[in-house]
C-alpha cells in the first residue's frame, strides 16, 4: 500500500476515549462502533464518474436463501422503497439471509459510488429512495443496513469464518432525523457550543447512506465491542481487510489520512461500494475514497515532532491527529507539513490563554502545532488562490489525565 499505518495503533485507545462524539472520530460513542456521527459541509462532485443509479420500478416482494455462515442474520424486512441498481456491480445480486419486502415509493436508486463526509452532505432524496433491511446482532441489537450491502457483508462474513474469523454486525444506517434528534438533545443539556464540537452535523455521516458498516469482533465466543479492546486484534482486522475488495467493500478511515478523511484510523469501519473492482482499486493504491472520487492523489505530509522533554512522540501523534482531522474542513487545500513547534510554547501564559477559551476546562499542558499548506487554486471564501501558506499556528491543550483538545487555530 501506498500509505502505511503511520501513526501507531498503541496510541489509538486514548485518542478513541477522547474523540467521542467528536469530529475526529466516525463515532459517537467511545464505547462502541455503534453510533457513528460524521459531519461536514458543502456538495459532492464526482470527479471519476464510474456510476450512475439506475432508475428501478416498484420491486415485489423477494425471499431469499440465507448464507450457510451468517451466525447474525436474523430475519430481515426491507424499508423505505424503490430498489436500486448500480452501474458496475461488483458480481451477482447474493439472496439475503431473511425474508424481505419491498413497497413502492420513488422510482429512483442511489449511488453506490456517492461521497458523503464533513464536506458533502447525503444527496437529496436519498432517504426516500434507500431500500433495507434489518437484522438482530449477537447482542441483541437491531441494526438497519442497504439491501445489497447487507448480502454482501453475509457473502464476507461466510468467507471470513472459512479462516476462523467472526465478526457481526455493530452498527450500519442512521437516520438524519437520528442525528438531529442527538444533537438537539445535547443542545438541550450543554449547550450549543460543546454540542457543535462534540456531535456531528446531521446530514454528513457516511452513516445516513446505509452502505457505511461498523464491524465487531467475536474472538473465543467473546463479543468484543468495545473500540479500546477491538484495536488489540491488528491480525485480526488484517485478514479482514484483505478480504474487503472482494465483495466491494473498502476500508474507509486509513491510519495516516486524518487530514484527507476528517476522522481517525477506524479499522471495523467498512464502505460498501456495489464494485469489487473499484473496490479493489483503491485499496491497491492505498488511497482513501474522497482520492479515488476527486481523481487526485495527495502527496504524504511530512512530519517533525522534534525532540520533546514534555511529551513523547506517541502523545505528539495524537495532537497532530486532531490537527488533522480538522483540516479536513478546509476544502480543496493540500497539506504539505506539519511539526511540533517545541516545549518553549508550554507557558503559564499561554496557558491562561487556553483556559479562558474553555471555562470548564482547566488544562495543564499545551502544545503549538505548525502546518505548511496549499491553499486551492480557484481560491473561494477566505483563501488567497493558489498560495503556500507556511508556520500556520494550531493550538491544543489538556489535563494531566486527559486528550489533547483542539481549541483555537490561525494565527
Amino acid at each position: 500500500m501506498r500509505k502505511p499505518q503511520s501513526i501507531l495503533l498503541a496510541c489509538m485507545a486514548a485518542f478513541l476515549a477522547l474523540a467521542a462524539f467528536t469530529g475526529c472520530s466516525a463515532n459517537s460513542s467511545s464505547s462502541s462502533a455503534a453510533s457513528s456521527a460524521q459531519s461536514g459541509q458543502a456538495s459532492s462532485a464526482s470527479a471519476s464518474a464510474v456510476s450512475a443509479s439506475a432508475a428501478s420500478a416498484s420491486a415485489a416482494s423477494s425471499a431469499a436463501s440465507a448464507s450457510a455462515a451468517s451466525a447474525s442474520a436474523a430475519s430481515a424486512s426491507t424499508s423505505s422503497s424503490a430498489a436500486s441498481t448500480s452501474a458496475a456491480s461488483a458480481s451477482a445480486a447474493s439472496a439475503s439471509a431473511a425474508s424481505s419486502s419491498t413497497t413502492p415509493s420513488q422510482t429512483q436508486g442511489i449511488d453506490f459510488l456517492a461521497l458523503v463526509n464533513k464536506l458533502n452532505p447525503l444527496p437529496d432524496g436519498w432517504e426516500d429512495a434507500l431500500q433495507t433491511v434489518h437484522m438482530t446482532n449477537s447482542i441483541g441489537d437491531d441494526v438497519e443496513v442497504e439491501a445489497k450491502a447487507y448480502d454482501a457483508y453475509l457473502q464476507l462474513k461466510a468467507d471470513l469464518e472459512k479462516e476462523g474469523v467472526y465478526v457481526d454486525l455493530d452498527s450500519a444506517r442512521r437516520s438524519v432525523a437520528d442525528q438531529q434528534r442527538i444533537m438537539d438533545e445535547f443542545t438541550e443539556k450543554y449547550g450549543a457550543d460543546y454540542a457543535k464540537k462534540t456531535v456531528a452535523t446531521p446530514g454528513y455521516s457516511e452513516h445516513h447512506t446505509g452502505l457505511a458498516l461498523d464491524l465487531y469482533l467475536i474472538v473465543d465466543g467473546e463479543d468484543i465491542v468495545e473500540n479500546e479492546d477491538m484495536i488489540q486484534y491488528p491480525e485480526i482486522w488484517e485478514k479482514i481487510h484483505a478480504k474487503l475488495p472482494t465483495y466491494g467493500f473498502i476500508l474507509r478511515y486509513l491510519d495516516g489520512d486524518e487530514h484527507i478523511t476528517g476522522y481517525g484510523y477506524e479499522p471495523w469501519h467498512i464502505r460498501y461500494l456495489d464494485n469489487a473492482s473499484i473496490a479493489q482499486e483503491i485499496t491497491d493504491a492505498g488511497i482513501t475514497f474522497a482520492e479515488y472520487k476527486s481523481g487526485k492523489v495527495l502527496p504524504e505530509v511530512a512530519y517533525d515532532f522534534g525532540t520533546s522533554e514534555l511529551y513523547t512522540t506517541d502523545e505528539l501523534q495524537q495532537a497532530a491527529i486532531q490537527v488533522k482531522c480538522q483540516f479536513a474542513s478546509f476544502a480543496g487545500c493540500e497539506l504539505h507539513s506539519l511539526r511540533y513547534a517545541g516545549d518553549e510554547c508550554n507557558t503559564p501564559e499561554n496557558l491562561k490563554w487556553l483556559n479562558s477559551l474553555d471555562e470548564n476546562a482547566n488544562y495543564t499542558q499545551v502544545a503549538e502545532m505548525l502546518t505548511d499548506y496549499h491553499t486551492p487554486v480557484e481560491g473561494g471564501g477566505a483563501w488567497e488562490p493558489d498560495t503556500e501558506r507556511e508556520d500556520y499556528q494550531w493550538w491544543l491543550a489538556r489535563t494531566d489525565d486527559g486528550g489533547w483538545q483542539l481549541l483555537t487555530f490561525g494565527y
